[in-house]
């Protein structure tokens, strides 16, 4: 017999799902099967397996040890996980983490050799001791939100399953307000809500905008406010409302107003002569702010709370030469 005791990074997911990580060669049918005839038991009593998993509760497993052996599986020692500089945390508590992502960094791994945002994460919370070698098994830590390769700024990670789904369902109901800052070409002169339809062609990975529905394509809807403009450019501040695929590179560009630096949707011509004078080699293009509603339970110390994500040098500099410095406030 094996007892496992629940840690709060594994709290939150499904028991069915914890037994499918915890022994992945058994197979759902023959985990479901010991959950009927009580081989493995939660708390004392039988599960059907869809209770959701809280801390500090009790799973039982009446096998072998040759049984549990042969069913977990154990994957051999990864290699060294490289571990997230403080210096990029923006905000931290027993839940969340949010992080100042910096340009050049993936969100994601692309690859399977790719090291990114994901894996500097898993080093940091191993190497304070939220979660350990073998807690991996049970919690692989992720972000909750991606940004492009070269788009700097906030990205949300979760400590544990719940405040993973949390975040994630926030996103996915649009119940935070996310903000963007990014400079396009021309005078922007008002604030404006624009909607169309983004359809993405996998095999570039670009995506075209039109104002009239597509098949295959989907809603979005950008809001924008300029704060500074000169020397025929805006800074604009942008409230994402739907989250798609270059979704603020490609609206903006479809209304006139490619972002400064963009090489799939700018100016190509203007991104040079940018580059030129203010050495810019990305869009300019920084997940600036995340305003949280009123909140309880899991995620109640982000309640009502604004995190803001200062802007890197290589962006900071341009609106000091273009004198923009005062229209944020950070």
């Amino acid at each position: 017999m094996k007892e496992i005791i629940i840690k709060e990074t594994e709290a939150g997911q499904r028991l069915d799902k914890f037994l499918n990580r915890c022994l992945p060669g058994a197979g759902k049918g023959f985990l479901y099967k010991m959950l009927r005839k009580k081989n493995i038991v939660l708390n004392g009593h039988k599960a059907s397996g869809s209770e959701l998993l809280a801390a500090g509760d009790s799973l039982k497993l009446f096998f072998s040890e040759d049984t549990i052996r042969k069913f977990s599986c154990v994957p051999d020692a990864a290699p060294d996980t490289p571990v997230l500089d403080r210096k990029y945390v923006l905000y931290e508590d027993s839940q969340v983490l949010m992080i100042n992502k910096p340009a050049g960094m993936l969100s994601q791994k692309a690859g399977s050799s790719d090291i990114s945002l994901t894996e500097y994460v898993t080093g940091y919370l191993q190497k304070e001791g939220i979660i350990s070698s073998d807690g991996l098994q049970m919690f692989k830590p992720g972000v909750c939100n991606r940004l492009d390769r070269n788009t700097s700024g906030i990205v949300l990670a979760g400590k544990n399953v719940a405040a993973v789904r949390e975040l994630s369902q926030m996103l996915k109901q649009r119940t935070m307000q996310k903000y963007y800052l990014c400079l396009v070409k021309g005078i922007v002169p008002e604030t404006r809500r624009i909607v169309g339809y983004l359809f993405k062609n996998p095999r570039t990975n670009m995506v075209t905008v039109t104002e009239l529905p597509k098949q295959g394509a989907s809603y979005i809807e950008t809001c924008y406010e300029p704060l500074a403009h000169q020397e025929n450019c805006t800074l604009l501040k942008v409230e994402l409302v739907t989250g798609r695929t270059h979704q603020i590179r490609s609206h903006l560009a479809h209304t006139g107003h490619p972002i400064a630096g963009d090489g799939k949707y700018g100016d190509d011509r203007w991104n040079r002569e940018f580059e030129k004078k203010y050495g810019l080699r990305r869009q300019f293009l920084h997940a600036w702010q995340v305003v949280f509603p009123q909140l309880q339970g899991t995620l109640g110390g982000l309640s009502g709370k604004t995190i803001t994500a200062s802007l890197p040098e290589d962006l900071k500099g341009i609106l000091v030469h273009l004198q923009f410095q005062e229209s944020i406030n950070e």
